[in-house]
């Protein structure tokens, strides 16, 4: 197993907020936040380089490890060359010091991704993000080819939209950087690139170069600090202050997988006279459904369990992507999102119970319904205020519905009744 180093570049002088990385964030300073998650990867050594005795006194102070480089680096990955030379690793991993909202398993993504394929000489990071965040130019955008390799870095939206009615995702890069020991040693080698000064983005050295970057999706992430307005939105995110956490993971929903027992029946099991097995379903998730559909977010079946009840009811909505009878919902998931056509962080997946958890792997937001177990709840990124059953299907449609700005569907008397016209609940 590769030798693991995650080295936090931190430098005191910047222009638009200098001292940053001892900014206060609830008590810590922000570089101790940034540490701190780093430090959560196992087997990781994590070492904070920096050009400023007052950041490394500080680092020192809280018990982390730091070490103090040239005045003189134009990048990031300069300093991480120098930091090379004094500590031995096989995989170094580049993680900005203004991200105090990093996510430890997304460092470990990265790492396991580049421990899988040997032949990776750089991977980073991306996630989805819509077309008016793309217009941003300080949200760096990345376009990648099937295998994954980037292919483009810009500061412009990517890929240029010819065709209006074209389906385009768009991908924000995350700037954290995992480089093999050998592409170091060459970086500094390295031509600097036209495309790179033209950007301003020190990755198109590497591309430019035929360097392959091989970039892995992650979930939305938080904001990083280049202001001290982004600090603040930073604190009111850990304070459990912000408004928009769900439409982070709800804006860009695509598809919709549900679970049947205990989320769009009660769990019950009742048979007729004749020994036939019939559900209890309520019609606010069959609204809620259609609904979904009628905003041209896709919903899919996914259960243990297969009967003649519930292939009536999925064909009573109008539901064509579904697999029952599954013993395996890790893989399912992942087959029903590539017929879907749509990708892991574009979809939802609403379950009750442990047979639940290795669908939650396979898809973006796990969210989970009012009645479930607390250990299925704490796995979970949405609980439902609903019982499964009682229309918690329809509550987390609503939100979507919501936050996707779509709620005409359910708040216009008149857009719902054009809907509702040949619609079976």
């Amino acid at each position: 197993m590769d030798s693991v180093a995650i080295i936090i570049p931190a430098r005191y002088a910047s222009s638009r907020f200098p001292g940053k990385p001892l900014a206060d964030i609830l008590g810590k300073p922000m570089i101790q936040h940034v540490y701190e998650k780093a430090n959560s990867v196992e087997n990781a050594t994590v070492i904070v380089a920096t050009d400023d005795q007052r950041i490394l006194s500080v680092v020192t102070d809280f018990g982390g490890k730091g070490v103090m480089t040239r005045l003189d680096h134009a990048s990031g990955t300069d300093r991480l060359v120098e930091v090379m030379n004094k500590v031995d690793a096989d995989l170094y991993i580049n993680l900005q010091g203004d991200e105090p909202l990093v996510r430890h398993k997304d460092l470990e993504l990265l790492i396991n991704a580049m421990e899988a394929d040997k032949s990776i000489e750089v991977g980073t990071l991306y996630h989805t993000i819509n077309a008016n965040q793309a217009k941003d130019p300080n949200t760096v955008k990345v376009v990648t080819s099937h295998s994954g390799r980037a292919c483009y870095f810009s500061r412009s939206p990517i890929p240029f939209i010819r065709d209006k009615d074209a389906k385009v995702s768009y991908k924000q890069h995350i700037g954290v950087y995992a480089y093999r020991k050998s592409i170091l040693k060459r970086y500094t080698q390295l031509d600097k690139s036209s495309i790179e000064t033209t950007e301003q983005l020190e990755q198109l050295r590497l591309l430019d170069s035929d360097v392959d970057i091989y970039a892995f999706e992650v979930m939305e992430t938080g904001p990083g600090v280049d202001t001290p307005e982004d600090l603040e939105a930073v604190v009111a995110i850990l304070k459990g202050e912000e408004l928009d956490n769900e439409k982070s993971l709800l804006s860009n929903i695509e598809l919709v997988i549900t679970d049947v027992d205990g989320v769009l029946t009660d769990g019950g099991i009742y048979y007729d006279e004749n020994g036939e097995c019939i559900k209890r379903f309520h019609v606010r998730d069959g609204l809620g459904i259609k609904l979904l559909q009628q905003a041209g977010v896709k919903v899919a079946v996914l259960s243990g369990r297969d009967s003649k009840s519930l292939r009536k009811r999925i064909s009573d909505l109008g539901i064509d992507i579904f697999n029952l009878g599954v013993k395996n919902k890790e893989v399912a998931c992942k087959d029903i999102i590539e017929q879907a056509g749509t990708t892991k962080v574009n979809t939802v997946y609403i379950g009750d119970d442990t047979i639940d958890l290795p669908a939650f792997i396979s898809c973006g937001v796990a969210v989970t319904v009012a009645d479930a177990p607390e250990y299925i709840k704490s796995k979970c990124d949405l609980v439902m205020e609903t019982k499964g059953g009682f229309g918690a299907l329809r509550e987390l449609a609503d939100k979507i519905l919501i936050e996707q700005g779509k709620s005409e569907l359910i708040e216009n008397p008149a857009t719902f009744l054009k809907v509702h016209a040949n619609m079976i609940q």
